[in-house]
């Protein structure tokens, strides 16, 4: 597996991985707005994928406004999650994109959240060090929602 920078014709791949998830996050696939985030973010160099030959099997959206990071999309396909994809993915972020201290903050769901357990979101981040804050707006499909933070030195 292979972390990079993503391109433009990794689009499709992002889609399919969009695809896997929609249950849980809402309508992205066939979303105007999720299409402009990819874009712009493909287009700042903020976007970045994990691929295993020609598939790609992960994707991360990150912002990069220091001092205050954003994970604003993760994603790892179902076949390769628990396989370190996307501790790879955060950590290329952290790399890249996080110069000096400062916190990366992620929306993920609310321990309610019927996708809580089922995508093991909440224990992946707790892994990486990033702890539990204050609940945020609900997504989409109207589940509850929380941020995380990390403190990066």
């Amino acid at each position: 597996m292979i972390v990079r920078l993503a391109r433009e014709q990794d689009l499709p791949g992002l889609l399919e991985l969009a695809a896997q998830v929609e249950h849980w996050f809402g309508p992205m696939v066939e979303d105007p707005g999720f299409h402009s985030a990819v874009d712009r973010h493909l287009r700042r160099s903020t976007a970045l994928v994990a691929v295993s030959g020609s598939d790609v099997v992960g994707g991360l959206l990150f912002g990069d406004n220091a001092p205050t990071y954003h994970v604003h999309w993760l994603v790892v396909s179902e076949e390769t999650r628990g396989e370190g994809v996307g501790r790879a993915l955060v950590a290329d972020a952290v790399r890249r994109f996080v110069p000096g201290p400062g916190t990366i903050e992620v929306v993920t769901f609310g321990a309610d959240h019927p996708g809580a357990t089922a995508s093991g979101a909440r224990v992946f981040y707790e892994r990486l060090g990033f702890s539990p804050a204050e609940a945020a707006d609900p997504g989409p499909e109207g589940g509850s929602r929380q941020i995380y933070r990390l403190a990066v030195t």
